[in-house]
């Protein structure tokens, strides 16, 4: 799948479901959006914003009009996922934004939002474009256990706080499946193998092995991933899912000891950017980064866990 493509998930039983590659940080395969075509339409998350015109172009080719579109479900407010909803929310007048209600005040005013992306992402902020304000009125609070209908479709509530406080995960029962945010790691489809995201400033481990717990509970067919795309994981979802745990569980112990061993943070995060085995697929530039990203969210638990 390459940058600007959309696909209809055949996934397991999923129907009226739909996903874009976003082309995010200028990579393949690593950002995607997606797209419910309901009675009330709706797209899931939004991407940096970056691409935007390949969310309109998408939502064209899906029939979905500017004054259709009803939904714009945020699973947490990191500007991966969130950069875009201001413009789709300026471009689509009848779409409210669904968001977790930390997440309300970022939205409406992103510049706190803007300077914490800028300090965590370092070199990759230049993938990015300075999200547009939600007018206040647009935006409709979400906590676990709300339902977001859309038709035959709902959006079930769950929260999911271990990779942000304000993330949650949207339970899709008609489709058996659920748009899992980051609380199921990176799906890698080239290699078909899962890797860590442990960003900072709030990454917390013993939180993200409990939404595995959430997730597994939920017992879907299909876990969408923004990064990326629709897997089937079927009667194998408790091995998918204890398999994340276990790079979440080793990632960290990785780098505890290197922190013990080197006593200088800089130098960890410059010893994982320079081993990072993901360069051939991603490229080396944004290998290093996620690498770099995410020892820093590690060592930030690390620190706070003292």
């Amino acid at each position: 799948m390459e940058v600007g493509d959309i696909r209809e998930v055949t996934t397991g039983d999923c129907s009226d479901l739909y996903y874009l590659d976003t082309g995010m940080y200028d990579t393949d395969e690593y950002g995607a959006v997606y797209i419910i075509d309901d009675d009330r339409p709706a797209v899931v998350d939004t991407g940096i914003g970056t691409n935007y015109d390949l969310l309109r172009e998408a939502l064209d080719e899906v029939g979905i009009g500017q004054d259709d579109l009803e939904v714009i479900a945020l699973t947490h407010i990191h500007l991966d996922h969130a950069g875009g909803a201001g413009f789709l929310a300026r471009d689509y007048p009848n779409a409210d934004v669904y968001v977790h209600p930390i997440g309300t005040d970022h939205m409406v005013d992103p510049s706190r939002l803007v300077a914490g992306t800028k300090a965590a992402v370092g070199e990759q902020w230049k993938y990015y474009v300075e999200p547009e304000p939600i007018p206040e009125a647009r935006i409709v609070e979400i906590e676990d256990g709300d339902v977001i209908e859309l038709g035959s479709h709902e959006l079930r509530v769950h929260a999911a706080p271990g990779h942000a406080p304000h993330q949650v995960v949207f339970e899709d029962p008609e489709n058996d499946a659920v748009f899992v945010a980051d609380a199921a790691g990176i799906w890698v489809p080239e290699i078909e193998e899962i890797r860590v995201t442990s960003p900072p400033s709030n990454f917390d481990l013993e939180q993200c092995l409990a939404d595995l717990e959430t997730l597994e509970a939920l017992d879907p067919d299909v876990l969408c991933y923004p990064h990326f795309g629709p897997r089937y994981v079927g009667d194998d979802l408790d091995r998918a899912l204890e398999e994340y745990a276990t790079v979440l569980e080793e990632w960290v112990d990785a780098v505890a000891q290197k922190r013990q061993e080197l006593e200088d943070d800089e130098a960890v995060i410059e010893h994982f950017a320079a081993t990072t085995d993901m360069a051939d697929v991603w490229g080396e530039e944004k290998a290093t980064e996620e690498e770099k990203l995410n020892t820093r969210g590690v060592l930030g638990y690390l620190e706070h866990r003292e």
